[in-house]
């Protein structure tokens, strides 16, 4: 992995006739197929700092720089799945994934895009339900469409803001796996958002834990210490893993509130609690 595919350098947010902005100083990095997870309270600004990276949004003050370019816009090289699957209701899960298609090589042929679709729509595994309408589908399917959707532009960094939020545990289980299972495969760089621990250390290779707003930082790096190869079934019997998830709860708990009162590092630390012995 190349070092620094993204970083972010001083990133700030303020709205404006706020007292004080949502975060301030925010730094960090990210190597290329590596897949981070940010873990923060509600208000310390997890979702605009996604949709700056997005270009959705502009922050008041830093930069996002991207395979050394800035990031000032949205762009296709960054696919973006929000909570909300946001498929199309008039269109089937090929034409939805086709639209998003054609917009990144708009002179492809019919049949190189369609081709393109279904191997996606395989990926995971809606190949029965390709002809189908959203309004068909139960809401983990649609969720699945809007992954394979992302995934289908081949772009350089997928953006998650919680996309399994809304899904019971077990279709929320399954589609974990199945994100796995495709970041392995196609080595994809991720950033995602979600609120559940155990997910975070499933999926993240590093978690970055945010202080509470106003004035969040990401107040430390934790770097996932349990093998690349984990699973959702195994993830318990590691001994590596109650270390690594009582570190996270602890910081949930009572250290983000404790450094919004203080103020978390600007340049946060990298921790490997999962070494340490419970």
């Amino acid at each position: 992995m190349s070092t620094d595919f993204l970083k972010i350098e001083g990133l700030g947010k303020a709205y404006p006739g706020a007292s004080e902005p949502v975060f301030d100083g925010v730094n960090f990095t990210m190597r290329r197929g590596e897949f981070v997870c940010i873990i923060g309270h509600s208000g310390c600004g997890k979702t605009t700092i996604l949709n700056t990276l997005a270009g959705l949004e502009h922050s008041s003050t830093g930069h996002v720089f991207m395979d050394g370019r800035e990031v000032t816009a949205p762009g296709l090289e960054r696919g973006v799945v929000f909570q909300g699957h946001a498929l199309m209701p008039w269109l089937t899960v090929r034409q939805n994934i086709a639209f998003a298609v054609r917009s990144k090589w708009p002179d492809q042929r019919k049949a190189e895009i369609n081709a393109h679709v279904e191997k996606y729509v395989q990926l995971v595994g809606l190949g029965h339900a390709i002809d189908k309408l959203p309004s068909q589908l139960s809401g983990g399917m649609k969720q699945r469409v809007g992954i394979a959707r992302a995934f289908a532009i081949e772009p350089k960094m997928l953006l998650l803001d919680e996309p399994f939020g809304a899904l019971d545990a077990l279709t929320r289980g399954t589609i974990q796996d199945e994100l796995l299972r495709i970041c392995s495969e196609t080595q994809q760089t991720v950033f995602m958002i979600t609120h559940d621990v155990d997910e975070a250390i499933l999926l993240a290779d590093r978690i970055l834990l945010m202080s509470n707003g106003p004035r969040a930082r990401v107040a430390e790096i934790v770097g996932n210490t349990l093998p690349r190869d984990r699973t959702r079934a195994g993830l318990h019997h590691d001994p590596q893993f109650y270390p690594l998830r009582n570190h996270l709860v602890d910081f949930l708990v009572a250290r983000s509130k404790d450094l919004s009162h203080g103020r978390a590092p600007e340049h946060p630390p990298e921790v490997r609690p999962g070494l340490v012995t419970a």
